[in-house]
């Protein structure tokens, strides 16, 4: 794949016409070129040309970023640095937005593209206009050679360039070797389902290497099936498991992508359960896709743009709720169902459609009714079902084994592809299997398991270290902690304040961090964190730090219903006594009225304990976890509930800040 519009060799560029440098920019460029653009690139150019007289090495313009939808306006190797060269033409000031911009790009390639990890990077933002200042050149805390970013107007662009080359004393970059180094992104749910929606390649936008592979074979293996099933005429159902984080979503809306473009008979959807989740893609694509339109000088509406994307990510609830009204078979020959195993069972299935939709007769679980949904169908179909392991957290979830048991009931002609790790215990659906051990169609994959972790690019035994540590394996979790700390920090602390701070330091460019808790952690309303106080996951999640409803300002918390199927790249977990630490176990506690009382039913249990995996799996970067401290004047904070959870997480081997 060619990343620039243009490159060239330094040389080269200054002894080539600009307008025949502006006519391979407009020539390679996705789409019409607004006149704006051809005259930012005119000022660009010009400037580049003064500058850059008598200093060797290679310039791309345009350079692509997938996994951010983006363009780098400008990046040079020049001896041993990389400069990433943010262009504010004709501006008079550096905005914090623009600074955060030009950091991202230089972040993303640090991170995800292999021979830019060991090398200086300078950010530079360029306001054309503005007033000549000082400047300073620092490298972040994080020591890997990334610079804060430098601000300069045009007539200081030259003493910069100068200025971080004096600074770094190493040996040259290659430019041809740098460029061909591989790109392995790893990109948030959120800016997949974007950068897939827009057209590029799954590829393009996730990690390649081999520990991640199994992605592209999973990806492969679901597509056989539904490739198998037109091609025959029948109906089919894959049960794609991974572990947390591992890409089970992204393999979804990739398929879903797939087929979306294609003739009618092909139409997929991607179904979720998860409200916040649809409700943040939904409205992420629809402001993109104005954003988008907007480029080229075309106008959308918002309410036209959610209409559009609504026919690709949609919420399961209201699929099944057409499908009630509508008896007919829906458009969609390809279902693909996020979380598959938080399905409703038949009490809560009857519950609600007696109580909601006047349906005192309604007899069928919500996998059996989906699934029927597709068997309407006179030819073919697929259901793929995307299954994670301990995640379960409402009541009601029927878990994986209802899909297999409505298979059994009513399906008995639906061919069955399973991966081979549904027999694993924590997706609870061992026994179950065995009543289709003799059905015919049936097929155990291991290439229907996604086994790596990709939520977190900087460890990928971060969920391995959750379950450990939740599964009271203290050893385990501790030499699984000693693999993946220098490189994955995660950090304890009885202060919510230097939680913050920590976070704040962390985080670089437009990281995300935020706060999230239990549903049940009642008792944080000291340390001004209210679980009950609703906050808005489309706000929280996708608006930036000037907005006091975004994660970024650490007032609204998430809890594991508002962050279930998403990440941050850095979280605060903030621990109540509502799960606590014990020598025989975890103790189960729900607040209710001035007290904590005992949760009893297992299946309650099981809930609260895979509240706190969900909460420790959501940073792909580092989190902190806070254990307060406790009061001697509340009996409802009494320190005896807080201080054996944090002596347990000290023992593991967790740094203390």
């Amino acid at each position: 794949m060619k990343r620039a519009y243009y490159s060239d060799t330094i040389p080269a560029f200054l002894e080539t016409e600009p307008r025949s440098i502006q006519g391979d920019l407009s020539t390679n460029s996705e789409g019409a070129v607004e006149q704006a653009q051809i005259g930012a690139w005119a000022v660009q150019i010009h400037l580049l040309q003064s500058v850059l007289q008598g200093i060797p090495g290679k310039i791309y313009f345009e350079y692509s970023i997938p996994r951010m939808g983006r363009r780098i306006d400008v990046v040079l190797v020049i001896g041993a640095v990389i400069f990433v060269v943010e262009f504010k033409v004709g501006s008079y000031t550096f905005t914090p937005y623009a600074a955060d911009q030009v950091w991202d790009y230089a972040l993303d390639l640090k991170n995800f593209h292999s021979t830019s990890h060991n090398v200086t990077i300078a950010p530079v933002l360029i306001a054309s206009e503005a007033e000549a200042g000082n400047y300073q050149i620092i490298t972040t805390p994080q020591n890997d050679k990334l610079l804060y970013p430098i601000r300069v107007n045009a007539e200081q662009l030259k003493d910069a360039i100068d200025r971080v080359l004096e600074f770094v004393d190493e040996a040259p970059i290659n430019p041809v070797s740098w460029e061909q180094g591989g790109y392995n992104p790893t990109p948030t749910i959120i800016e997949a389902a974007l950068a897939l929606y827009r057209g590029h390649s799954v590829k393009e936008i996730s990690r390649s290497d081999a520990g991640a592979k199994n992605l592209h074979e999973t990806t492969v293996a679901v597509s056989d099936v539904i490739a198998s099933a037109r091609e025959s005429s029948h109906k089919a159902i894959c049960f794609v498991t991974g572990v947390p984080g591992a890409g089970k979503t992204l393999v979804g809306l990739n398929i879903a992508t797939k087929h979306l473009h294609k003739d009618k008979d092909s139409l997929s959807v991607f179904l979720s359960g998860n409200g916040p989740l649809v409700m943040i893609l939904q409205e992420a694509l629809a402001r993109d896709l104005v954003a988008r339109k907007k480029l080229k000088g075309e106008r959308i509406s918002k309410k036209q743009a959610l209409s559009e994307v609504k026919a690709f990510v949609q919420n399961v609830h209201h699929y099944r709720d057409d499908a009630l009204i509508d008896d007919r078979p829906p458009a969609d020959h390809v279902a693909l169902f996020d979380e598959a195993q938080r399905a409703w069972n038949l009490v809560q299935t009857a519950n609600f459609m007696a109580r909601k939709k006047s349906r005192p007769d309604f007899k069928m679980s919500e996998p059996e009714f989906l699934i029927s949904c597709l068997d309407r169908h006179p030819d073919w179909g697929v259901i793929v079902c995307l299954v994670g392991g301990g995640q379960e957290i409402n009541t009601g979830e029927a878990g994986i084994g209802e899909w297999i048991d409505a298979l059994n009931r009513s399906f008995p002609k639906w061919h069955i592809h399973i991966s081979s790790r549904l027999t694993d215990s924590e997706y609870e659906a061992g026994a179950v299997l065995e009543r289709i051990a003799n059905r015919a169609n049936v097929v155990f994959r291991d290439d229907l398991h996604l086994a790596v972790s990709m939520r977190s690019f900087r460890a990928e035994d971060v969920s391995l270290l959750i379950k450990q540590l939740l599964d009271l394996e203290t050893e385990k979790a501790s030499g699984t902690l000693g693999k993946l700390s220098h490189k994955y920090p995660i950090v304890i602390t009885r202060d919510v304040a230097k939680a913050k701070q920590w976070l704040k330091a962390k985080a670089r460019g437009s990281e995300r961090y935020g706060m999230v808790v239990s549903s049940q952690a009642e008792r944080l309303k000291p340390h001004a964190i209210d679980v009950k106080s609703p906050m808005d996951p489309i706000h929280w999640f996708l608006d930036g730090k000037e907005d006091v409803r975004s994660s970024y300002y650490l007032e609204d918390v998430a809890t594991e219903f508002s962050i279930q199927g998403l990440e941050l790249d850095w979280a605060c977990v903030t621990w109540d006594a509502d799960f606590r630490y014990a020598k025989d176990g975890w103790v189960h506690r729900s607040f209710c009225g001035s007290k904590w009382q005992k949760i009893s039913k297992p299946e309650r249990q099981t809930y609260l304990k895979n509240a706190y995996r969900v909460l420790l799996t959501r940073a792909r970067q580092g989190m902190v976890i806070v254990v307060p401290e406790g009061s001697p004047d509340d009996p409802t904070r009494d320190s005896g509930f807080y201080d054996p959870t944090y002596a347990y997480l000290k023992a593991i081997g967790f740094e203390i800040i």
